[in-house]
């Protein structure tokens, strides 16, 4: 799977900022599962350069839980980028639905329904007509690690199942590339970072290598993509 493209268009093609608001929204009675409720910005950084910011919340929604985040990147070189993705998630976090649109030069975005082992994807392109593709995996549990959407990543710390330990394995979805494949999971023990000690989750793919730091109730405080010397860094 071409995750290097895909989860590091994480910085290339880049994307971005609307602020995720759920003042308006009743509050809800979380679901029991694997999830926590979280809200935060990320820094991103290429090269230690500052290259733009995350806003995300994750929060309970109708029975379930609702993983929303939106990213305003300027890379050093080329346009400006945004991307919004928001995506709904059984209490074990398998996902429901996932919804993302991007701007760049051209405005393009997407529709999926999770069932059963399969993304429906509904592909809408400025300037054309809509496309509609399947995508089949071998479990309800996907991790959907979209482009330049880093709370994504706090979600499959959640999904890691902790008492299990040793590696995992998980189909994935990289919704903007329209890219099935697996990552694997694997704790990496203690890490520090800022004189700070946190708990390591390493990701990796055939072609990508992504490290977690996580405070001790396993929320996201740093990821780490040492192949393409980027960071990601929670404020």
């Amino acid at each position: 799977m071409h995750f290097k493209t895909a989860g590091i268009g994480l910085i290339v093609g880049i994307v971005a900022c609307a602020t995720v608001c759920f003042a308006g929204q009743k509050r809800q009675k979380a679901a029991p599962g694997v999830l926590v409720q979280d809200k935060g910005k990320f820094t991103i950084k290429l090269a230690g350069q500052i290259v733009g910011h995350e806003e995300f919340e994750i929060a309970p929604a109708e029975g379930g839980w609702l993983a929303k985040g939106s990213s305003d990147i300027k890379p050093p070189e080329g346009a400006p980028s945004k991307v919004t993705g928001s995506l709904t998630l059984q209490a074990d976090g398998a996902p429901i639905s996932y919804q993302w649109t991007a701007q760049a030069d051209k405005t393009n975005g997407a529709h999926i329904v999770f069932a059963n082992g399969i993304a429906r994807i509904t592909l809408e392109m400025q300037g054309a007509h809509p496309f509609q593709q399947d995508l089949s995996f071998n479990s309800p549990l996907i991790a959907v690690l979209d482009n330049n959407l880093y709370y994504q990543y706090a979600v499959l710390a959640r999904i890691y199942d902790w008492s299990k330990g040793g590696e995992q394995t998980f189909p994935v979805l990289i919704p903007q590339e329209l890219t099935p494949g697996t990552v694997n999971v694997a704790p990496t023990g203690s890490a520090t970072a800022d004189g700070k000690t946190y708990d390591g989750l390493k990701v990796t793919s055939s072609d990508l290598e992504i490290l977690l730091l996580l405070d001790n109730h396993h929320r996201l405080i740093r990821l780490e993509v040492p192949g393409a010397k980027v960071s990601v860094i929670r404020e």
